[in-house]
């Protein structure tokens, strides 16, 4: 991607998530910009500003519009789903705490332009079975799975299409040192969940500083494996700028350190910082010294290079039948995937390739599972 579309576009970004004075884009750049905004998940976000210009195409406008209009009805109609999953929960005696997506989208200057396509709701591990027990009850005509097997994240079902995850763990963390930590950070910050009214309902997201900590872990899961884009990062910076003056720093500092992932914290940041317009002493832990690599990453995640390729197993039918040999493929992807990432973060990195062999080891003697 050239330079002065990537600024031109981010000043878009920019514009959208402050409330500022709209940026302009050049019309004979309108196809690029929406293949951009689908790719990054900011459509509905930008094309408002974009709408305001006279010289944009009569179409394009017309299918900016229709964009605009089809994220507005999805949001009266999720946060419907998401009131009868929350009120049957409550009733049922399980208190849940809502994740991702509409809690995110209560922090944009235009809640309603902020899409979002399920809804998540964390209840912990002891109310995982009652709370799939109840949405069963609560939607009897929705899609479901069978199983609600206990290392699943979490249980799924699609109630008039829509999507709700009602989770038993927020992140699955491969090492097992990670594990029991985050464990800990998880059962405080869902323990000390916070109100928040969205649209008349008071539901609870999660404390600040944990909440920061999992929308970026959430976030760098994808770069890592299904590919990410920047709404999750502008996510993270208006939570950021939201709770500004209440994250406990030394203690995001602490999980992030035990986590072996500051010098990542620190590439979104930078991010956050010179292309978002989060304000530097909001960021936390915010440094230039990682620039060249953080520039790499933004470049990566704008032009859609940061999705896993695909090894050449996997394009020719998928990964070996034979037990040994699939978990040794297993094992080669991941170990592939911590080299693809070490461009971004070599100490990641590193801690992804020891993660893999560790946790390889440990699954070779453990019983086998055929859906893996």
């Amino acid at each position: 991607m050239n330079e002065i579309l990537k600024d031109n576009y981010l000043a878009l970004v920019r514009a959208a998530l402050w409330g500022k004075e709209p940026a302009v884009w050049h019309a004979d750049q309108t196809d690029v910009l929406m293949q951009l905004n689908a790719m990054q998940g900011t459509d509905p976000l930008v094309f408002p500003q974009v709408l305001a210009q006279e010289d944009i195409p009569a179409a394009a406008k017309m299918q900016m519009k229709g964009m605009c209009v089809h994220t507005m009805q999805q949001h009266v109609h999720l946060q419907g789903t998401l009131e009868q999953a929350w009120k049957a929960l409550e009733r049922a005696g399980i208190q849940p705490v809502l994740m991702k997506g509409r809690g995110l989208a209560a922090f944009y200057p235009e809640p309603q332009m902020r899409q979002w396509g399920d809804i998540d709701l964390f209840v912990g591990k002891e109310q995982y079975h009652p709370a799939a027990a109840v949405m069963r009850e609560t939607f009897p005509d929705a899609l479901k799975f069978d199983e609600e097997l206990d290392h699943y994240r979490h249980y799924n079902l699609i109630a008039d299409g829509v999507s709700i995850e009602v989770h038993r763990v927020s992140v699955s963390m491969q090492h097992p040192l990670d594990e029991r930590r985050y464990e800990r950070m998880e059962r405080k910050g869902m323990n000390d969940s916070e109100r928040l009214e969205v649209n008349g309902l008071y539901v609870r997201v999660p404390e600040a500083t944990f909440n920061a900590l999992f929308v970026f872990l959430h976030s760098w899961e994808h770069m890592m494996t299904q590919g990410a884009n920047l709404r999750q990062i502008c996510d993270l910076a208006l939570l950021l700028h939201h709770y500004a003056g209440t994250i406990d720093k030394s203690r995001l500092g602490r999980y992030l350190r035990q986590l072996q992932s500051m010098d990542v914290w620190q590439l979104y940041t930078y991010i956050m910082v010179r292309h978002l317009g989060l304000p530097e002493e909001e960021s936390c832990f915010f440094t230039d010294a990682c620039a060249a690599r953080a520039e790499r990453m933004l470049d990566d995640l704008l032009s859609g290079r940061m999705v896993q390729p695909k090894s050449a197993d996997t394009q020719q039918g998928g990964a070996p039948k034979n037990r040994l040999l699939r978990k040794i493929h297993t094992m080669r992807e991941r170990l592939g995937n911590a080299r693809r990432m070490k461009q971004y973060s070599p100490s990641y990195a590193r801690h992804m390739a020891v993660t893999t062999l560790l946790n390889g080891a440990r699954r070779l003697f453990a019983k086998d599972r055929h859906w893996e």
